[in-house]
């Protein structure tokens, strides 16, 4: 895996464009007679320190590298400052702990400022034994230490800053698979609670035409009919699916969904009641109150062989209560089937519950409650 490469890499460039501007300046107007030789050192000191910027910023070394190239700089920054009578590369050493602080840490960055300063120290010491009695070598050091204490400063407010976006980053990455999943579950819940429900219709009244085909021809062409009414329905649930996918926004009424669920009952008879407001809840928690009628007549259908089931939906300030109730076969346990998973699913989502009751021949009883939460509102 390769390193980050390090941020603010113009500043390292600057400073080397400033120093060298600086030093050819008083090579050339300050400083007397030209040196040649000296000049063109010093020009190609720098060169080779741009050379060395490029080829870090072409592939972020490892750590060994980067020690390397940190060891190649502080060659490079004692021969610029050998070789210019400004003094003004001095000012190079506050790059050492910026440069170090992205490969090695802070630590590693203080410890080196430190020894740059003492570098400094030593050096004022060999060439002038008494500069402390000297203003402009204290004033110089002074402003050599305030250096190397922004350096360090700004390396870290750059690092955290990379570590931010690289944090942020992940953190979106992360977001945007659990929303393809969350919208892959919702999807799945969908084509099972929708399309699953009209297919067990569906297979019923078919069943109910072979078997009443002879015996009584007009039950039979009634069958088929409802299964042809069972396929329209599946169809207008791809439809609406699909123009929920696209955003497009259609009115939902719970009275008329759950009327339509009984009209396309059959066999058990189904009877629905509705009570209080449900257009006061949002659209989320009228789908999920919906699907869950959904999956309980479909499981009565498919599982109990119940003869009747109530479907009755209850809403007040203090939240929505639907019951769908079967006399059916019952059964000792629950299972935890997809369908009764998506159910569980789509009603957590939204904040509400959802809890099973049977016994083996007492028909099953699913209560689903959702607390109050006003309407979305539209623009």
């Amino acid at each position: 895996m390769d390193r980050p490469r390090r941020p603010v890499p113009w500043a390292v460039a600057v400073v080397y464009g400033a120093v060298l501007a600086g030093g050819v300046y008083w090579s050339l107007i300050g400083g007397g007679q030209v040196r040649l030789g000296d000049l063109t050192g010093f020009a190609l000191v720098f060169a080779l320190l741009f050379a060395v910027e490029a080829v870090e910023w072409r592939r972020p070394p490892s750590r060994a590298t980067a020690a390397g190239l940190l060891a190649v700089r502080v060659g490079l920054f004692a021969a610029a400052a050998l070789l210019d009578g400004s003094g003004t590369s001095r000012a190079l050493f506050v790059l050492v702990p910026f440069v170090a602080y992205f490969a090695f840490g802070r630590a590693t960055s203080i410890a080196l400022a430190a020894a740059c300063l003492a570098l400094i120290v030593t050096g004022f010491t060999v060439s002038t034994p008494d500069w402390p009695r000297d203003a402009e070598y204290v004033s110089d050091l002074l402003m050599f230490t305030i250096g190397l204490v922004l350096a360090v400063c700004m390396a870290a407010v750059a690092s955290a800053e990379r570590d931010a976006r690289t944090r942020l980053a992940a953190t979106l990455d992360r977001v945007a698979e659990l929303s393809a999943a969350m919208e892959r579950n919702r999807v799945a819940r969908d084509i099972h609670d929708s399309l699953g429900h009209h297919l067990t219709a569906i297979a019923i009244q078919l069943e109910k035409a072979t078997a009443f085909a002879d015996r009584d021809p007009a039950l039979a062409a009634r069958a088929v009919e409802d299964a042809r009414g069972s396929a329209r329905d599946a169809l207008a649930d791809v439809r609406r699916s699909v123009h929920a996918l696209r955003e497009q926004k259609e009115p939902f009424s719970l009275r008329d969904a759950l009327g339509a669920l009984a009209r396309d009952a059959g066999e058990p008879a189904v009877t629905v009641t509705v009570t209080g407001e449900p257009d006061r809840y949002d659209a989320a928690a009228l789908t999920a109150l919906y699907r869950a009628a959904q999956e309980g007549l479909t499981n009565a259908r498919r599982h109990a062989g119940a003869s009747s089931v109530t479907v009755s939906a209850a809403f007040d300030d203090a939240g929505a209560r639907l019951v769908v109730a079967d006399d059916g076969r019952g059964f000792a346990a629950p299972g935890e089937g997809f369908g009764l998973l998506g159910m569980r699913e789509r009603v957590e989502l939204v904040g509400g519950e959802v809890r099973v009751d049977s016994g083996p021949g007492a028909g099953t009883v699913v209560t689903v409650t959702i607390p109050h939460a006003p309407a979305w509102s539209s623009a």
